[in-house]
């Protein structure tokens, strides 16, 4: 059983290690966090925390780090959530707010935590299954090639160049956009592959040009229904690499592959406003046994999608957790305003 005191000097271990990366000694917690008792009193209650497998050393050196059980006691009792600073905020509410579109919104927020924390930033699409077509536009972009653009009601726009069978001019488009506006606007993205379906299912009524617009349109739909990421901040990893044992390659394929990640994401998502923590060996998949993901849910159109940030477990967990969570719900604000409100 660890005493009150060896909690405390688990928080400070953690706390050390983190921000020097170097094993951390007694004589130092003494000399560092005042705990007004002797290193041999600090020094037994380290031995308390190896016993319950809180901490380990590393080599012969007296100094002791985390373990993955010891980041798990400190991320669910002990750390103290930070705040982020006034300049932060304002920091994120503007660069998030001039996005353009919902892609562009996504980019952006990746991009913000990762410099915010130095780690890999992620943030899940939402499937769309509630979301609806708000509008199509054909843009002629060559003679014989227009370019789909397809625009959900939350924002989201999917773009598409599709070659044509004839060269059209602006009142080929307009008859084109129409017969498309009117077969699919305003229904839900489930219900439009079948919408498209009964159009084409009479040759007769459209021509070949119209035929690959409505497939091009049907790709569109479905690749916005599908589960994917997008990510910044891979190249962080590289500037923690001393973290990892090994090579780091594994590790930078898989998540590039995505799948991993998506898995991971999914697995967490627990309850869409709490911030859950996965850590190390927790990871049952291969290559993530070093790491740890912090990651909330963000509301869109009434669908909860995750945002996270994937690290060493040597990580500033208090400082991600915060970042993490003011992105979250700045998202869910411009997102879904009900909500975020």
């Amino acid at each position: 059983m660890v005493s009150q005191r060896g909690l405390d000097v688990l928080r400070a271990i953690v706390s050390d290690y983190v921000s020097s990366r170097e094993p951390v000694g007694s004589k130092s917690l003494v000399d560092r966090h005042g705990f007004g008792v002797s290193a041999a009193t600090i020094r037994n209650d380290m031995a308390a925390l190896e016993d319950e497998q809180l901490i380990a050393a590393p080599h012969t050196s007296s100094g002791r780090i985390p373990t993955d059980k010891g980041y798990r006691v400190f991320v669910d009792h002990l750390a103290e959530i930070k705040q982020l600073s006034s300049i932060q905020r304002q920091g994120i509410e503007r660069f998030l707010g001039e996005s353009d579109d919902f892609d562009d919104l996504l980019g952006r927020t990746v991009r913000t935590l990762s410099q915010l924390t130095n780690q890999v930033a992620v943030v899940q699409y939402p499937s769309l299954g509630p979301a609806k077509v708000q509008h199509v536009e054909i843009v002629r972009v060559g003679v014989n090639r227009v370019m789909s653009i397809l625009i959900t009601d939350n924002g989201r726009v999917e773009q598409r160049l599709v070659e044509t069978h004839q060269e059209l001019n602006d009142d080929d488009v307009a008859t084109l956009q129409a017969r498309l506006n009117g077969s699919v606007a305003g229904k839900p993205l489930s219900e439009v592959a079948s919408a498209l379906a009964s159009v084409t299912s009479d040759a007769r009524e459209h021509t070949a040009t119209e035929t690959s617009l409505m497939v091009a349109l049907a790709e569109q739909v479905q690749a916005n229904r599908q589960n994917k990421l997008v990510l910044a901040g891979t190249a962080n990893l590289l500037k923690t690499e001393n973290d990892f044992s090994g090579s780091l390659y594994p590790l930078l394929d898989a998540i590039e592959e995505q799948v991993i990640v998506l898995k991971l994401l999914t697995e967490m998502q627990r309850d869409g406003e709490a911030v859950n923590v996965s850590i190390g060996r927790e990871h049952t998949s291969p290559g993530f046994e070093q790491t740890s993901l912090v990651s909330t849910g963000y509301s869109s159109a009434g669908e909860v999608s995750q945002v996270g940030l994937l690290g060493p477990t040597r990580m500033d967990y208090s400082g991600n957790i915060a970042a993490v969570k003011a992105v979250a719900r700045y998202l869910t604000t411009l997102l879904d305003p009900t909500i975020g409100a």
